[in-house]
């Protein structure tokens, strides 16, 4: 008898019988999505945010500059990385800070967790950038704008003065500093009632600093919420890694068209 070809039809299942046989049955959709591929994807995933999570808790941060109290050293839309290692991490969750390579020097400055804000109860405790002007056992005042450092009034050339700045000022939140400042000292006495420009003298206590913005007229720092707790401090920032004109621009898109070109990799001292 005479042999006969297989139709299309047998060819064409008996591929597919193959393959399957060759792959076990399985259909290269299920090998995609198969459990140890999934598990490989998973790992991979989790070792990701791990280290993303291990590098912002230890080494660096991002941070937003949402204000203008640090102009002219930082401006509003400034991104900066902060150095959290420099002073020692805090460890998510806990009270706990660990040691750093350095502790905050006068002059520096520092990103820190706010004492108590009773007037804005719905942040109280913001994340804040401050120059460090006293250290514990400093004894400040300010006369007429100028603010001194045991005894010795230090220039104000780091201080913006713009238009439109506001000038001296009373403000209640000011009235906890009755309590602690000096009613005698070689420094005169205080004034009955402290303002922006007017007030001290005050001694800083021990594991405290004193922070001020570079802004002056501008800046909600020490003088309306106390002394900062060294436990508070979370670093000091390296450098900007991305900035835009983000207070009076005025092109459609700004963070894309108005970006301060010359602000980027601008290092902090």
């Amino acid at each position: 008898m005479a042999a006969t070809r297989p139709s299309k039809l047998e060819k064409s299942t008996g591929s597919v019988a193959d393959a399957r046989s060759r792959t076990g049955g399985r259909t290269g959709g299920g090998a995609k999505f198969s459990p140890p591929r999934i598990w490989e994807a998973f790992k991979s995933i989790a070792m990701t945010i791990a280290l993303f999570l291990i590098l912002r808790t230890f080494l660096v941060e991002a941070y937003r500059i949402p204000s203008g109290s640090m102009i002219p050293s930082m401006l509003i839309g400034d991104w900066l990385f902060v150095n959290k290692l420099r002073f020692g991490p805090h460890l998510p969750f806990t009270e706990i800070n660990l040691p750093g390579y350095a502790d905050p020097e006068r002059g520096d400055i520092v990103v820190f967790i706010s004492p108590l804000q009773i007037d804005q109860p719905w942040d109280p405790t913001p994340i804040l950038v401050k120059r460090l002007v006293g250290m514990p056992g400093d004894t400040l005042h300010s006369r007429n704008g100028v603010v001194h450092l045991n005894g010795n009034p230090q220039q104000p050339s780091d201080v913006a003065t713009l238009p439109g700045t506001p000038g001296d000022a009373v403000d209640p939140l000011f009235d906890w500093q009755k309590r602690v400042q000096l009613t005698e000292s070689r420094f005169g006495p205080a004034p009955e009632q402290p303002t922006v420009d007017d007030w001290g003298p005050l001694v800083v206590p021990p594991g405290h600093y004193w922070m001020m913005g570079d802004n002056r007229h501008n800046s909600k720092d020490s003088r309306f919420w106390s002394f900062v707790p060294r436990a508070n401090v979370r670093g000091r920032p390296l450098f900007v890694y991305y900035s835009w004109n983000a207070d009076d621009s005025d092109r459609p898109w700004p963070a894309l068209t108005d970006i301060r070109w010359s602000r980027i990799g601008h290092w902090f001292k």
